[in-house]
């Protein structure tokens, strides 16, 4: 990586501007909400576009040439450093005034996924990792939980914002899931979601319609705590794939062999 930032500059940088992205949700926790809808059930609000233009200024101030995925305003392309951002993961929850959302911050170098920071506010809670460096939260290294059979797992899913179009693929996979998992939780981001199962707090998590800034942070601090990240049959995780099957590593043959049952 000759020529670019070190991934604990690029961590640094991270960190920095979540905090200052999650002083801005903080802000606006717990107000009555008016909330844009993209679509029907996919929101945005003020604040989503308040700490996108935060981190995109605070990027474009430190690394001029870097280029940015954002969630709402699109995708700068051409450089060797791509960072994958969203401003405000959970933007349903943040609209009710229900404390499960966060900032997801990640930085790509030459296509490898090289340092990412996640943060709710909230619970002032921290996940953080480096490519080759591992996982932590607020400072302390975190891995994955031991459990190995889906019938004594914690797993999490998410549902896609076309689910009322195309009910039948999601609600088949949560069937089967369902009969066979000790738990299944839906709690509406993805990014903590992931940083959950880096912790042990889940075991397992699937989901499909994903963007690449919904899944890129998570993916990392994941792996670097010992988890795995695939599509929904077990192939290789491509972040534009819009599909992720993950887990604590031990679980994942039962899971991918559940959803093929699905």
């Amino acid at each position: 990586m000759s020529g670019h930032p070190e991934p604990a500059e690029l961590l640094s940088a991270a960190v920095e501007l979540a905090r200052e992205a999650g002083e801005i949700l903080l802000e606006g926790y717990g107000k009555i909400h008016a909330p844009e809808r993209k679509s029907r059930i996919d929101l945005v609000t003020e604040f989503d576009r308040r700490s996108e233009k935060l981190l995109l200024a605070g990027l474009k101030k430190r690394f001029p040439s870097h280029a940015v995925l954002a969630e709402e305003s699109g995708a700068h392309e051409g450089a060797a450093v791509r960072w994958l951002i969203d401003p405000l993961d959970g933007t349903t929850n943040f609209a009710h005034n229900y404390p499960f959302f966060c900032i997801s911050i990640a930085a790509e170098v030459e296509g490898r996924l090289t340092a990412a920071a996640v943060l709710d506010p909230v619970r002032d809670e921290l996940f953080t990792a480096t490519n080759g460096g591992g996982a932590t939260l607020n400072g302390r290294r975190i891995g994955v939980s031991p459990i190995e059979r889906v019938e004594d797992a914690l797993l999490v899913t998410g549902f896609p914002y076309d689910v009322r179009e195309h009910p039948e693929p999601v609600l088949s996979r949560f069937a089967a899931f369902l009969m066979r998992a000790q738990g299944i939780r839906r709690d509406g981001s993805a990014a903590l979601n992931l940083c959950y199962l880096a912790m042990g707090r889940f075991d397992g998590f699937w989901e499909s319609h994903l963007s690449p800034w919904d899944m890129a942070a998570g993916v990392l601090i994941l792996e670097e705590a010992g988890g795995v990240a695939t599509d929904l049959v077990g192939g290789p995780l491509r972040l534009d794939g819009r599909q992720i099957l993950a887990s604590n590593r031990r679980l994942h043959d039962e899971m991918k062999s559940i959803l093929a049952s699905a």
